[in-house]
């Protein structure tokens, strides 16, 4: 006689993208959600509100805007995940958001997160966190990025773009942000 599972598992917590539990406090909290998601290529960042019909979007801000505001390097790295971080944050101050909550999901942590979530607070929206998590400055300003392609044998790696201009590139583009 086959055996009949006592339970259902919810779809989304079995396939390993919804922690139930963490969601469901965020939820209870009331405030809005700061929704950070990386891809391999990109940085995504949502404002978002619970509603019961189904969460609504305040405010949406992919790494790929980057590259409409001069931005020539890759939008997955650390210095692009907090210039889209900064470009949220400006972004949600113009629809009056002034604070949140941060939500990482369940595979969040990580330096990209974390200097997405600087570039938010840079833009003076108010997130409980602690300054430790931060990524060195050095490293929002893509030295590492620099030093890399400096010592590195393959050099095609690097033939789009010219990783010595990174520097001034993302001064430019943050100058550029913060005057919106």
């Amino acid at each position: 006689m086959k055996q009949q599972k006592r339970f259902k598992e919810y779809k989304r917590k079995s396939e390993r993208r919804t922690d139930y539990r963490t969601r469901l406090k965020l939820l209870s909290s009331g405030k809005t959600r700061l929704v950070i998601r990386k891809t391999l290529n990109n940085i995504i960042i949502q404002f978002v509100d619970y509603s019961p019909k189904g969460d609504k979007v305040l405010v949406s801000c992919n790494s790929c805007e980057l590259k409409k505001l001069g931005w020539k390097a890759n939008t997955g790295n650390v210095p692009a995940a907090y210039l889209t971080g900064l470009l949220a944050g400006a972004e949600a101050k113009k629809k009056n958001i002034k604070k949140a909550i941060l939500d990482m999901g369940l595979f969040g942590a990580g330096e990209r997160i974390y200097a997405a979530l600087k570039g938010v607070v840079d833009s003076k929206i108010e997130i409980p966190h602690t300054d430790e998590i931060y990524p060195s400055e050095d490293r929002i300003q893509g030295k590492h990025i620099i030093n890399y392609s400096q010592n590195t044998k393959n050099k095609l790696q690097f033939s789009k773009n010219k990783p010595e201009k990174l520097k001034e590139e993302f001064e430019d583009l943050k100058n550029k942000i913060m005057k919106m």
